[in-house]
């Protein structure tokens, strides 16, 4: 079985209450929705690859969460998930984007002529530029419940794909169980590869089984385009360069992006996706566009100040450490990015990330001379 709770018929011996997990002590979306009712509705269900409502929950259950951090608490194990268990997904969808009500339909737009600026942040602040966003291949299962066969399928298909790129896109795929630990480590600590499977919300959802079979990342002889492969999505497409020009960056994003959704096409396979939840990916909480636009920039000054926080908040922005997520902060430099991921299109969630930094950066500037900053805070987006 590809994971431990699919297609497990014995639990329908014991009644709902007996397998009901004990939330009591969780912070996750999930745990929010979840109620004993909900589940003892749909615990007999599953998607047509299996998937079942226990392999949903599991990381969620698994991992209590945080008093101040809210994590999503579940995942999906492929397209149909989303359909047999929104009962509660959208619940927890829209509770993770804002309201997003399940008549909602999502908006995408791949045009970088539409952003404004972003050329123009500062390079003294502003130490490198980055878009990220996944997409998942219509016809397998997602990470957390894929076979062996799949995973290897959907590298197959990406490396015959990729390859085929040209131009500043050229480049080649490098497989993660042909690399030594020294390659392997370079590539990480350059911000270029995800981490060896160490999070428990990888692990609890399963999608780090048989690591590093099948894993890999493909990038551009350049690396300023990079695809990974098989690690929490079928693909993570990333743009990224030292320094603040954002345009650039987003303009071989969605150049890249566009080639690569023809070429998957022209080999018979399509990228998830549907008017209401925009790209399928196997978070719920990158649903949408799935796009992470972030910066690392120095705020040394500004992020001391009380009132930091609430400015991101206002800004829809988020903060977390250079290294990633749940990563603190080294030297003042912080990796802000636009919080939201659904109910905007990409072009506004990269335009909300260029204002913001450039109003944080002049915040920083005002704060390094000796001056206050009451009369910029900005008004709630």
């Amino acid at each position: 079985m590809p994971f431990g709770n699919t297609h497990n018929k014995t639990k329908m011996n014991y009644s709902a209450e007996q397998e009901y997990p004990d939330l009591s002590q969780h912070n996750n979306h999930m745990a929010k929705v979840l109620t004993l009712e909900m589940y003892a509705k749909l615990r007999d269900k599953e998607t047509p690859s299996g998937f079942t409502l226990d392999d949903v929950i599991q990381t969620g259950v698994d991992n209590p969460g945080h008093p101040f951090i809210m994590t999503v608490g579940c995942v999906a194990g492929d397209e149909e998930t989303y359909e047999v268990f929104r009962d509660l997904l959208d619940p927890v969808i829209e509770d993770r984007h804002g309201g997003y009500k399940p008549t909602d339909k999502h908006k995408t737009d791949l045009n970088p002529e539409n952003l404004q600026g972003g050329d123009d942040l500062d390079p003294n602040y502003v130490l490198s530029s980055r878009v990220r966003t996944g997409r998942s291949i219509r016809g397998f299962s997602l990470p957390p419940h894929c076979s062996r066969g799949e995973r290897r399928g959907v590298e197959q298909l990406s490396i015959e794909a990729l390859d085929t790129l040209e131009g500043d896109l050229k480049g080649r795929y490098y497989a993660l169980k042909n690399m030594t630990e020294e390659e392997q480590q370079q590539l990480i600590d350059d911000h270029f590869l995800f981490d060896k499977p160490v999070s428990p919300l990888l692990l609890a959802s399963g999608m780090a089984r048989d690591w590093p079979d099948a894993r890999g990342i493909w990038h551009n002889d350049n690396k300023t385009f990079l695809v990974w492969v098989n690690e929490e999505d079928h693909l993570r497409v990333i743009s990224m360069q030292k320094g603040g020009n954002m345009r650039e960056v987003f303009n071989r994003f969605c150049t890249g992006l566009t080639k690569i959704e023809a070429l998957f096409k022209e080999r018979g396979h399509e990228f998830m996706w549907n008017e209401h939840l925009g790209y399928v990916l196997t978070c719920p909480s990158n649903l949408g566009t799935g796009l992470r636009a972030g910066v690392h920039v120095k705020l040394p000054n500004l992020s001391k100040h009380e009132k930091f926080g609430e400015i991101l908040k206002r800004l829809r922005l988020q903060k977390r450490g250079t290294g990633g997520v749940d990563t603190a902060a080294v030297g003042g430099v912080f990796d802000i990015s636009n919080a939201d991921r659904l109910g905007f299109s990409e072009v506004e969630l990269v335009q909300m990330v260029v204002d913001g930094i450039n109003l944080l950066v002049n915040m920083e500037k005002r704060l390094e001379g000796g001056d206050g900053i009451d009369d910029m805070i900005p008004e709630q987006k």
